[in-house]
């Protein structure tokens, strides 16, 4: 005996299937990104300084060290090259598009008016660090550029860029 009230779809192919997991997984990031980012696999090294962006996470001050990454591609923004790179963000709740925590650190938002904050750099490898006067939201990073991190009262990262 045959059910007639639901009739045999054909199986779809697998490359499809992933394909639309894919493209929802992606349309689910780009959705969490408008409020905070989660980090993909993290790239532990820097780029090779004509493709991708690199980033560099000053954490000293916050208890930890230095850290490089690499987001390959061509990244949007700042804040897609950070998460590109394989580092989190988050925004203060009361400033939306302050990036108030890195990688969960530190374990409080400080307001933007504070003596503590993420400041934002950019450089050319091997270059000085200039104080971003752009939010990462709306900062386009070319291919080859170094972005830069720092907690504290708006020094910048402790390094050269790489």
């Amino acid at each position: 005996m045959t059910d007639t009230l639901t009739p045999a779809r054909p199986a779809r192919p697998a490359r499809r299937t992933l394909g639309s997991i894919a493209a929802a997984a992606a349309l689910t990031a780009g959705l969490l990104g408008a409020s905070a980012a989660q980090a993909p696999q993290a790239h532990a090294a820097a780029c090779d300084g004509t493709t991708g962006v690199t980033v560099v996470v000053d954490f000293t001050a916050v208890g930890g060290g230095i850290e490089t990454g690499c987001a390959p591609g061509d990244p949007a923004s700042g804040l897609a090259a950070l998460t590109g790179a394989g580092f989190s963000y988050a925004f203060h709740p009361r400033f939306p598009g302050f990036v108030c925590k890195i990688n969960s650190l530190p374990t409080t938002c400080t307001n933007p008016t504070g003596s503590a904050y993420w400041s934002y750099w950019h450089a050319q490898h091997g270059g000085p660090w200039s104080y971003s006067n752009l939010g990462a939201g709306s900062y386009n990073p070319a291919p080859g550029d170094v972005e830069g991190w720092s907690f504290g009262a708006g020094a910048q990262p402790g390094i050269t860029a790489p």
